[in-house]
C-alpha cells in the first residue's frame, strides 16, 4: 500500500491501481521498456494492480504473462464505463489509475488519484483535464507512486 499526506490535499492510501493498456502501458501493443520491472515492485509494495483495455492490438494477455496484474479486456464499445466501474468496485478512495485515452476520463474521475500519461500515442485532452497529475510517460507515472514524495511536491497547496 501506498500512504501520504498532502498538504492541502489529503490522506492518500492506494491499495489498488488501475491501468490502461495501449498508449499507456504498451505503445502499439508491445509493453514499455522498463514498466515490467515497476510493475514488480508497486506490487511488492501491496499494490493489487489491474490492466483493463480494449486490447485495441490483441497482445495484453502476451505482453502481461508472468506479470503481478490482472488482466481485464472489454468491448471498445464499454470499456470507458467498465474501467470507472471497476475503480468503484474496488474502492475509489483508495484506488489510482493511470491512462491516456478518452476512455479513461469516467475513471479518472472516479479514482483517489488520477495520472494522464502524455506518450507516443498522445492523450485525450477531456482525460488530460480529469486528471490530477499529467507526464510524459509511463515510468514516469509508476516512479510517481514508488516515489511519493514526489507526489506531495506537484499537488500540495
Amino acid at each position: 500500500m501506498i500512504e501520504l499526506q498532502i498538504p492541502g490535499w489529503g490522506h492518500l492510501e492506494i491499495q489498488n491501481l488501475v491501468l490502461d493498456f495501449n498508449g499507456t502501458l504498451a505503445t502499439d501493443g508491445a509493453l514499455i521498456e522498463g514498466v515490467a520491472q515497476q510493475l514488480c515492485r508497486l506490487h511488492e509494495q501491496g499494490v493489487n494492480i489491474y490492466v483493463i483495455t480494449a486490447d485495441t492490438n490483441g497482445t495484453v494477455r502476451k505482453e502481461c504473462e508472468g506479470l503481478p496484474v490482472e488482466v481485464l479486456v472489454y468491448d471498445s464499445t464499454t470499456v470507458a464505463i467498465n474501467k470507472m466501474e471497476l475503480v468503484c468496485q474496488l474502492g475509489a478512495e483508495r484506488t489510482a489509475s493511470i491512462g491516456n485515452g478518452r476512455n479513461d476520463r469516467k475513471m479518472f474521475s472516479a479514482s483517489a488519484l488520477s495520472i494522464a500519461v502524455l506518450g507516443e500515442e498522445g492523450a485525450c485532452v477531456q482525460s488530460v483535464l480529469r486528471a490530477d497529475v499529467l507526464v510524459t510517460s509511463i515510468t514516469q507515472a509508476l516512479e510517481l507512486l514508488l516515489s511519493p514524495h514526489r507526489l506531495k511536491a506537484t499537488l500540495r497547496g
